[in-house]
């Protein structure tokens, strides 16, 4: 919506400016019952406002009807104008000059009081009365229009935006809340609860908000003005700028993140005597590990010299009380209060049994080092058989030494393994080593025997030596 000035016309300049004149005339009434059609215009009447929305509809609904106005003097005064060129097909000089004034000249009147000096003074004084041209008419109603149509489609925006958003996020709070009570979240009880109420109370208002001032939520974008546009362009659409949602998007964020909370506590509902078994057999199975570790302690003692021998810890008597707990807050429903405590249950009966497995190792370290012994001059005895020395009798000696301080009661660890060491340098000792077969001599073909040979006496039988005993044959000392 924007005019020409032509201040000296002919018959063909009048008939341009009257074509191009009613052209406008039709665009801006198109313009005027589009906006007057627009869903915000018909949501705005009748509202309780408030704030800056309050503040610009005000000036906005005088403007409306101002528009209106000033398009009925612009009609009025084109109507004038083309009446005065249909008088005749030849206009005379005289009917010239009066259609130049009329659509060029300050010939429209206005009311000055209803006309402010600029379009963004709106409060300003303004004359009483006030001869104006047709293309400051038109750029008067420009600039209303642009006031009016401002405020009515940043307020349809904000109220297409938000209002159901808020509406479906309150049914989804609702629906949260129903399963904090589920789960025995409940306000005073849990912070869970009291965020829930946080949240609502914060919906409501922002509700209320968006209702009473949606302006309050519209950023507009700061674009210069454009001056001179021709009036053809026009067109009622919205103005640029974006709907604040950062605060209705945070609460949604929080919502979010209070109901995967309150779903790790459903799924701990449906999931705790599983877990309380869990954390049960493995405190059992840690009693048993350290009643083992006892048992191995008393062997220790019975079996093995001149060793320290830690003490096995007793049961963990705090973490039953603290299962007994569990129980409880399972039985009367408060999984708030059994979600941290069944964590930390099963980290410190994971704890326990790994306590114990650590005691049993400990205790029992002697008795493995008794079984390595023995395993070793076990391997070393085989070596002997095959090395040929299980007759010898300084090898012999040596480990029916060290198998007599090995399978005694009480062991001494120490005296065994020197003795399976010096058992194994005697199986090394190089003159023990077998010695390399020779080849057998070649012998000289016997010669005919000229009378018999005196017969030999038999040789005395030799005593036999001694030999390594299997050490698996008899009974241990130790039992």
């Amino acid at each position: 919506m924007a005019g020409g000035n032509r201040p000296v016309m002919n018959r063909e300049q009048v008939d341009r400016a009257l074509a191009r004149l009613g052209a406008e005339r039709d665009a801006v009434e198109a313009a005027l019952l589009a906006l007057q059609d627009h869903p915000g215009l018909r949501l705005l009447t009748g509202a309780e406002l408030s704030g800056r929305t309050q503040e610009r509809w005000a000036v906005a609904e005088g403007g409306m009807a101002l528009l209106w106005a000033l398009f009925d003097r612009y009609a009025e005064a084109l109507a004038s104008a083309r009446a005065v060129r249909s008088r005749r097909t030849r206009p005379t000089a005289a009917e010239l000059a009066e259609l130049g004034e009329l659509l060029s000249g300050r010939a429209v009147t206005v009311s000055g009081g209803r006309l402010p000096e600029a379009a963004g003074q709106l409060g300003a004084p303004a004359r009483l009365v006030e001869r104006v041209t047709l293309a400051e008419l038109l750029e008067r109603m420009n600039a209303w229009y642009a006031v009016v149509v401002g405020v009515v489609s940043a307020v349809d925006a904000v109220w297409s935006a938000l209002p159901a958003r808020i509406d479906l996020l309150l049914a989804e709070l609702g629906r949260v809340q129903m399963l904090a009570l589920s789960v025995g979240v409940r306000p005073g009880g849990h912070p869970l609860a009291d965020d829930l109420a946080q949240l609502a109370g914060q919906l409501t208002a922002l509700r209320a908000e968006v209702v009473a001032d949606p302006l309050a939520l519209w950023r507009p974008s700061r674009v210069p003005a454009q001056r001179g546009r021709a009036a053809e362009d026009a067109t009622w659409a919205s103005p640029t700028g974006a709907v604040d949602t950062s605060g209705f998007d945070r609460m949604g964020r929080a919502l979010d993140d209070v109901r995967v909370e309150l779903e790790a506590l459903l799924r701990l509902r449906d999931e705790s005597h599983e877990r309380l078994q869990q954390v049960a057999d493995l405190l059992q199975r840690a009693d048993l590990t350290l009643a083992e570790a006892r048992r191995a302690r008393g062997e220790v003692l019975a079996k093995i010299a001149a060793t320290e021998v830690p003490a096995v810890p007793g049961p963990a008597s705090a973490l039953r009380e603290a299962i007994t707990q569990a129980v409880g807050y399972q039985q009367t429903g408060q999984w708030h209060r059994l979600g941290p405590l069944l964590d930390a249950l099963e980290d410190a009966a994971d704890k326990e049994l790994g306590r114990a497995r650590q005691a049993l190792t400990e205790v029992a370290q002697p008795l493995a080092v008794r079984a390595e012994l023995r395993g070793r001059l076990e391997a070393y005895k085989a070596m002997a058989a095959r090395l040929g020395l299980a007759e010898d009798p300084e090898v012999v000696e040596r480990f029916e030494k060290a198998r007599w301080l090995l399978w005694s009661a009480p062991c001494d660890l120490r005296a065994g393994a020197e003795a399976v060491a010096r058992f194994q340098q005697a199986l090394r000792a190089p003159e023990r080593r077998p010695a390399p077969q020779l080849e057998p001599a070649p012998q000289l073909a016997p010669a005919p025997p000229s009378e018999p040979a005196p017969q030999a006496e038999p040789a005395p039988q030799a005593e036999p030596a001694p030999q390594i005993e299997d050490s698996s044959e008899g009974e241990e000392t130790d039992g």
